[in-house]
Parts: structure tokens; C-alpha cells; sequence
């Protein structure tokens, strides 16, 4: 008897008809001979819906009280699929973040998982009941309730997975796996049938959709092997494993896009020690994260420096360099919110020499100015104009991947 942990996404559990749905798919695998521990999302739109409530009531909801209330939307998906499975005769039980005990830090909107304690899922699946949990949510050490950011249910589906031992963690959503970038963009992406953490954590990272980074993570820290796959077929998906020699001979694995940054610029700041630190320690103790950093060349004794942080962040990051300018003596500080960051990944770039002046060159025949790079082993990444981020996309593809072969 194998081990289980399924997930499904808002998507999947969108409509009273797509839990029945789940419910039956949920069934036949517990009917296979297998413990299931099932991990939902909350209805599509729902979390959209309360939180547009909130700001309905407060302009900027107060933090602790927006977790308290989106975390409701996973409360009812999992009650409803419970239902759904004891209607088709299984014996199911529901638990929420706090019941299982998923416990976090105190960053609320973006806690991160600390510990999980199992016992509860364990007696259940003992006394042989389907286990349905509320993804998306834990508590702290002080009972409040959090929440793990948008597709948080991936980081909880596979957090359970890493506690339970599971033999796998299925994630079902409305995609049929990962792809070699967005098929609404390019219609010749390809599905991938496997993928390496690191490649997977790259793509995550640089703006691809289908897991959420801190999932991958995990996944790859207690070596969880995960299928990305549909939850309207049952056509093979894609499986997240470790890398293995034959990933090396794929120079790119993927393009990925990320339309959701903002680019600020520092201007003219005294080139002297200490600048970094004073601007962007004041950001991370905000919880702003910060992407991309370039420092300009000192030429009279002052230096541009520019950054990148995610578009819902740039506001209030904007803000504080604004409070911090006089005291480090800028004299200006831009922000661009209009900006996109395209990237190429793949583990194979490790072995091959080249890969960054190729994209530099396919772009620039596309006509697509570069205003920020950052690279590492396995991916680089621009910064570019964001209307220019489909023509980027598919011209990329169209040269890494589709005419993939020598440099």
C-alpha cells in the first residue's frame, strides 16, 4: 500500500459539479489500494472575492485579519470534497492548517512552514478515511492563523508529502504539465516529461506559474518526487525528479516570462561603502523581496544603482527610498512599473559556452533592447520592455528549443 498526497488547485474544485469530479478521481485512487491525503485550494476566484471584501472595509487590510479571512476559502473547498467523498460511500475526514498542526513563521500573506506535526492524518488514514486538508494555510506559535502566498496549497500538498513520507505528490491543476513556456504565447511549447529540481526552481523563480517556488524547494530538499498533471485527463504529466546525466544534453529547457516587477533606480548616490546596505536593509526588513541589482560604474564619484521588486511591493518600496534619499544624498529616484523579465533555463548551459551571447544576439535581430542581466549556471535573464514580451518569448523559443542544437 502506497502513500498519496494529491493536490488540487481552484481550478479543479471550481464548481460543485468539478469537487464531484475530484471526489470520483480521489476515490479510484484510495480504491487502488492506497492511502490518499488530499490537499485543496480554494474555489477559483474566492480568494480574489475576499479580498476584494477586505479592501471594500479597510483600503489596506491589516494583515493578520486578511489571513484570517482568505484562509476561509480552503475551509470551504475541503469540507465540500469531504462531503462530496462520503457521498461515494468512502469514509473522509477534513482538516484545517491549525488542526494538523502545519505550523509557520508569523510573515503573514507569505509565512513560511516550520514544522508539521502528522499525528491526527496518521490516525485517520489508519482507521482507513481519505485525508482532506486545507491547503494554503498554517498557525504560528501563538494559535494566529497564516497564510503561505499564492499557490501556497502546492508548498502545503508537498510539505505533507515530505512529513508523510509519501511515495508521491500529484499535483493536479488546469495545465497538463510544464511546458517549454507558455502555450498561449507560443504554440509550438512542448511538454516536458521530466524535469530537474533545480531547472523547476529556476522557472518558478523567473515567472513560470505552475508551482509555487517554496514548493520546488522542499521538494527538493527531502528529494519529494512530484507529477505536475491535469485534473480534467489522465494523460501523464510532468514528473519533478532528481538530475540525471541525459538532462545535460538539453542546452534549454524552458523560456519563462514575468510581467509582475517593477524596476527603481537610485540616482547619482556618493560611490562609497555602506550605500548597498543602507538602502536595502530598510527593504527586507519591509519583507520586500529583491530581484535583480545592478551598480553602475563610479566616473565622478556617484553611481546609479537600480533594482527590481515585485509590482505589488514597488509602492511601498518606492516609498521608503524616498524616506532614505537625503541621507545617503541621491538625487533622484525612477521607478519603471512597465518592465518584464525573460529568461532562458536549462541544466545543460553548466557545459556549454556561449548560451548568453546567442540570446543577446536572437534579441537584438528582434529589435528588443536589454536593460538589465542576471545569470547563473543554469539560466539568464534580461530585463526588457514589457511590450516587447511575446515577440521575446517566442523568438527564444523558436532558437533554444526548437531549433535546438549547436551554439
Amino acid at each position: 500500500m502506497a502513500l498519496v498526497v494529491q493536490k488540487y488547485g481552484g481550478t479543479s474544485v471550481g464548481t460543485i459539479e468539478r469537487v464531484k469530479n475530484v471526489a470520483h478521481r480521489v476515490v479510484a485512487t484510495k480504491e487502488a489500494g492506497n492511502e490518499v491525503v488530499v490537499v485543496v485550494s480554494a474555489m477559483a476566484g474566492e480568494t480574489n472575492r475576499l479580498l476584494a471584501l477586505a479592501r471594500e472595509v479597510m483600503e489596506a487590510p491589516d494583515e493578520r485579519e486578511s489571513d484570517v479571512l482568505l484562509a476561509s476559502g480552503e475551509q470551504v473547498s475541503a469540507s465540500l470534497l469531504t462531503l462530496a467523498i462520503k457521498d461515494l460511500g468512502q469514509h473522509a475526514r477534513s482538516f484545517l492548517g491549525y488542526q494538523v498542526r502545519i505550523e509557520t513563521d508569523s510573515t503573514y500573506g507569505r509565512a513560511r512552514i516550520k514544522s508539521i506535526d502528522a499525528t491526527r492524518i496518521l490516525r485517520a488514514l489508519k482507521g482507513g478515511e481519505i485525508v482532506v486538508v486545507a491547503g494554503f494555510q498554517g498557525v504560528d506559535e501563538e494559535g494566529n492563523i497564516t497564510t503561505l502566498g499564492r499557490g501556497g496549497s502546492d508548498t502545503s500538498a508537498v510539505a505533507l508529502a515530505a512529513a508523510l513520507s509519501a511515495g508521491a505528490c500529484e499535483i493536479y491543476t488546469d495545465v497538463d504539465g510544464v511546458y517549454t513556456t507558455d502555450p498561449s504565447i507560443c504554440p509550438n511549447a512542448r511538454k516536458l516529461a521530466r524535469i530537474s529540481y533545480d531547472e523547476m526552481l529556476e522557472m518558478a523563480s523567473m515567472g513560470a506559474k505552475v508551482l509555487q517556488i517554496r514548493s520546488v524547494e522542499l521538494a527538493k530538499k527531502f528529494s519529494v518526487p512530484v507529477h505536475v498533471r491535469s485534473s480534467f485527463s489522465d494523460v501523464a504529466g510532468t514528473w519533478l525528479v532528481e538530475e540525471d546525466e541525459s538532462m545535460d544534453a538539453v542546452l534549454v529547457s524552458g523560456v519563462t516570462y514575468d510581467k509582475n516587477e517593477a524596476k527603481i533606480t537610485v540616482l547619482k548616490v556618493p560611490d562609497r561603502p555602506g550605500l548597498a546596505a543602507q538602502i536595502f536593509t530598510p527593504i527586507a526588513e519591509a519583507n520586500i523581496v529583491v530581484d535583480m541589482i545592478i551598480q553602475n560604474a563610479s566616473e565622478d564619484g556617484t553611481t546609479d544603482l537600480t533594482f527590481t521588486v515585485p509590482k505589488e511591493d514597488y509602492k511601498k518600496a518606492i516609498s521608503i527610498v524616498h524616506e532614505i534619499a537625503p541621507a545617503i544624498q541621491a538625487k533622484g529616484v525612477t521607478v519603471d512599473p512597465n518592465i518584464a523579465k525573460v529568461s532562458i533555463v536549462g541544466v545543460g548551459m553548466r557545459a556549454h559556452a556561449g548560451v548568453a551571447a546567442k540570446m543577446f544576439q536572437v534579441l537584438a535581430r528582434g529589435g528588443i533592447n536589454i536593460e538589465m542581466i542576471s545569470t547563473s549556471e543554469i539560466k539568464v535573464s534580461v530585463v526588457i520592455d514589457e511590450k516587447y514580451t511575446e515577440l521575446a518569448v517566442r523568438v527564444l523559443h523558436e532558437a533554444f528549443i526548437e531549433n535546438q542544437g549547436s551554439l
